[in-house]
């Protein structure tokens, strides 16, 4: 455990060494959070770190994702749950992933400079694969986004905007090539990989399995390219919970999961009665790990979505449940990846009738079954199965919604796959409800399709900024993902 600390916390004081040893004009005039020698290790680590830190933060995860997804409602600052989106949250969402892609970005100028690494083949490959997954978030987060000029370090400081289409082809191209390089004989990182510790097989496994999330985020605007790079990929994407991609917190500071209530209660937000009404409605035995009881009853009960505070309905907090203990947990890893997510994606695959081997019915029972065992849940899931039976009529609700209890807690991915496939209940009653309260912007009355562009853009990239919103039809909250066609 000492030895992990160490390396997460290495590059900061990699920083600090730097700023301390400076003795003349030219080595402190840089920017010592881009330090121009480091190694490849180091800044992997804090990329990783640092894109998992904002990912799942109280003020990302929590009140942009997870509202989004409709998992939780606020107890406090309930505009969020109404879509005031709190711009500072956006910015340091935006500002933070983008950190992390010129650190991923800096492994590869420092390979290619040196020229004498032998593990600069893999290394470089791992560094594009976690670009690819980070640009797929951008992207899906904010439609057209700064791509193939964002990272020119000095030579750019107002970079145009991609097409979020050209993006998608780009990023999908960028995985074959990582695919293709990626070579388990060879040198990798001997460490500061925290995710699959340099395993060169893990890491082609995963970028399979992000090329099957890539391609069914496009199966219904580009469904022959999708179905091309599925039928391509299945076999050697992700096939047990094994397979995972989770970034292991540890339970010491500063290297705990960033949402999480081991040194103070965490109040922030109620599970939303979307989640816990449909949940109990099956007997979902996954329910006690998602949500703990309300300090009142002792039962566990979710708030209305969007339930304002001054709402008079609304009880006093120990009526609520909050989400579970082990969401909330210092140990719980963040969530890149996991093998519940690919096997609803093979699921859908075989109901749209693309060939990934096996039916429908079998990849849907098997993405329950992997989401149970990855809540350590071992009674109650045959009876589960059972009450949630496949129905290839309708196919996209009854997927649907079981991706989305399976995704929990990763509010962005659950989030684009309700823009994305626009699901209801099994039965075709609504899922998802507007906000109880009522939004509080006039042109999102249901669920934003987007963020809007971060305000700093406006003013520090006028004009590339302009020319963006401008492509989308305007930097509003409505304006749709080139792949969400519903």
């Amino acid at each position: 455990m000492l030895k992990r600390f160490l390396i997460y916390a290495w590059p900061v004081l990699f920083i600090f060494v730097m700023m301390a040893g400076c003795k003349d004009l030219d080595e402190i005039n840089h920017d010592p959070t881009k330090p121009t020698e480091s190694e490849p290790a180091y800044l992997l680590t804090s990329a990783e770190k640092n894109a998992m830190d904002y990912m799942y933060s109280t003020l990302q995860n929590g009140y942009i994702g997870s509202h989004y997804a409709q998992y939780w409602s606020a107890n406090s600052r309930v505009n969020d749950s109404q879509y005031a989106i709190d711009e500072n949250n956006n910015t340091a969402f935006w500002n933070s992933l983008y950190v992390s892609l010129h650190s991923l970005d800096r492994i590869i100028t420092i390979n290619n400079q040196r020229g004498n690494n032998p593990a600069a083949k893999n290394q470089n490959a791992i560094a594009g694969i976690l670009k690819v997954w980070l640009y797929q978030v951008l992207t899906d987060s904010y439609v057209n986004i700064p791509y193939s000029q964002a990272l020119k370090e000095g030579d750019n400081i107002t970079p145009a905007y991609d097409n979020q289409q050209a993006i998608y082809t780009s990023l999908i191209d960028t995985l074959n090539k990582q695919i293709t390089a990626l070579d388990p004989s060879q040198p990798t990182f001997d460490g500061g990989d925290v995710i699959y510790n340099g395993d060169v097989t893990k890491w082609k496994t995963l970028a399979h399995s992000l090329m099957l999330r890539l391609a069914i985020r496009i199966a219904d605007v580009a469904p022959d390219r999708a179905k091309t790079i599925i039928e391509a990929n299945y076999a050697a994407a992700m096939q047990s919970n094994a397979d995972n991609a989770e970034f292991a917190y540890l339970s010491t500071a500063p290297n705990k999961f960033p949402l999480n209530d081991s040194e103070r209660e965490v109040l922030d937000f109620f599970v939303s009665t979307t989640l816990v009404n449909y949940m109990k409605s099956t007997n979902d035995p996954r329910l006690p790990i998602y949500a703990r009881p309300a300090k009142g009853s002792g039962l566990i009960n979710g708030l209305e979505y969007g339930r304002s505070a001054n709402d008079p309905g609304r009880l006093s907090p120990d009526n609520y449940s909050y989400p579970g203990t082990r969401i909330y947990s210092a140990t719980m890893p963040g969530i890149l990846m996991t093998y519940p997510e690919v096997a609803f994606i093979l699921s859908e695959a075989a109901a749209r009738t693309w060939n990934v081997g096996e039916a429908a019915p079998a990849l849907y029972e098997k993405g329950i079954r992997a989401s149970m065992e990855y809540w350590d849940i071992t009674t109650g899931v045959d009876e589960y199965v059972a009450s949630v039976p496949y129905n290839a009529g309708d196919w996209k609700n009854v997927i649907g919604t079981q991706k989305w209890l399976a995704l929990y807690p990763q509010g962005f991915q659950a989030w684009f796959e309700r823009l994305r496939l626009d699901f209801k209940k099994p039965n075709g009653d609504s899922l998802f409800i507007a906000p109880y309260s009522g939004s509080l912007d006039q042109n999102v009355p249901y669920v934003p399709s987007r963020l809007t562009y971060p305000l700093g853009e406006r003013t520090q990239n006028a004009a590339s900024y302009q020319k963006a919103a401008d492509a989308i039809g305007g930097d509003t909250k409505n304006r749709k993902s080139w792949w969400d066609i519903h």
